[in-house]
């Protein structure tokens, strides 16, 4: 059966493990900000109009969110992420939760966490639109990512 999966996601699963967890937390790091860095290159040779920052959700567009009947826990698809609220996290991940070197620490501690089989909080997110917005949780969503995961856990807010 051939492989459905967008690129990228088939790409971070067929990362062959190294027998050393660290070792594969840094290579798998490494992975996601050269694909960063390219992403940014392409744009910058394309002179694309949209930008790699992670988009913030203003206060206004959470005015208007249409909220779903049902808050509370349940499990969402990665791709219905659109945004942050939080500006510094603008900065560290681009759109598709890409890290920036800064973010090396964290991503690679929960990185390990979820290869040795630890279970993580979920994510915190808002519904925006069609979509949500993350409140906490950005490097679980990052690594989530770069894990190949298609949907994580989450705590949606409802008010």
């Amino acid at each position: 059966m051939p492989d459905v999966r967008a690129p990228s996601q088939a790409h971070a699963v067929s990362m062959l493990p190294t027998g050393s967890d660290h070792i594969d937390a840094q290579r798998a790091f490494a992975r996601m900000v050269r694909s960063r860095r390219r992403a940014a290159l392409s744009r910058s040779l394309r002179r694309s109009a949209c930008g790699a920052r992670l988009r913030v959700i203003a206060d206004g567009e959470l005015a208007g969110r249409r909220v779903p009947a049902r808050g509370g826990m349940r499990e969402i698809p990665l791709d219905a992420i659109a945004g942050t609220l939080e500006p510094s996290r603008a900065q560290t991940f681009d759109e598709r939760f890409r890290p920036t070197p800064a973010a090396r620490t964290r991503w690679e501690r929960v990185w390990l966490a979820e290869q040795r089989g630890l279970v993580l909080p979920p994510i915190s997110v808002v519904p925006v639109g069609d979509g949500y917005a993350l409140r906490d949780g950005h490097h679980r969503v990052s690594v989530a990512r770069a894990r190949g995961a298609l949907t994580i856990d989450a705590s949606v807010e409802t008010g």
